[in-house]
């Protein structure tokens, strides 16, 4: 890490900020935040970098929620984020294809993480991070030219135990408020 700070976090959604579901998250009463998620996410605002969500959504290719509901999820959690902690989510970046879909947006492609970059005019590079849970996450970071971090809560167990099995260097945390916590203490 450098001794800067980041211009800008993306950060995966469910896994990461909210509880995962093998189900999805499909409506507003099921998005739950992980504890600290939302404070860590203040904590970013509060020393003015700039957070970004890139997400995976194929809820809504095998519809089982709208486009409508999505944006009312996100409602929630742009909401609950100014509430808890007044943080600022500044872009979310959505992939609603299935997994057979020949996107460039569904992660592990770097898709998103491009588009979130132009929407925010802040290039990918090692001042740019991408916190996910998934080995997906990891390699759409590494893709994309940003510096990947990873977090235990989600999938992130079965991650740390591939990452450990490949030899990669990612550094993963238990939680995101560790993960931001740690990071700007670092970086100051």
């Amino acid at each position: 890490m450098n001794n800067l700070l980041p211009k800008l976090i993306i950060l995966d959604r469910d896994g990461v900020i909210n509880y995962d579901s093998s189900s999805y998250i499909k409506s507003p009463a099921e998005w739950q935040a992980i504890p600290g998620s939302l404070e860590a996410i203040g904590m970013l605002t509060a020393a003015g970098i700039k957070v970004a969500i890139a997400t995976n959504q194929s809820g809504i290719y095998r519809n089982l929620f709208t486009f409508r509901t999505l944006h009312s999820i996100h409602q929630k959690l742009l909401t609950e984020v100014k509430e808890v902690s007044n943080g600022e989510i500044n872009y979310i970046a959505i992939c609603p294809h299935g997994p057979n879909d020949l996107c460039s947006c569904r992660k592990p492609n770097p898709g998103m993480l491009h588009e979130v970059s132009q929407k925010l005019n802040i290039p990918l590079d090692s001042n740019a991070y991408f916190i996910g849970d998934s080995y997906k996450d990891i390699e759409a970071a590494e893709k994309s030219g940003c510096t990947p971090l990873a977090v235990r809560t989600g999938k992130g167990e079965a991650t740390e135990t591939k990452l450990l099995s490949l030899e990669k260097d990612i550094k993963i945390y238990d939680n995101l408020l560790q993960a931001i916590t740690t990071l700007l203490k670092v970086n100051k």
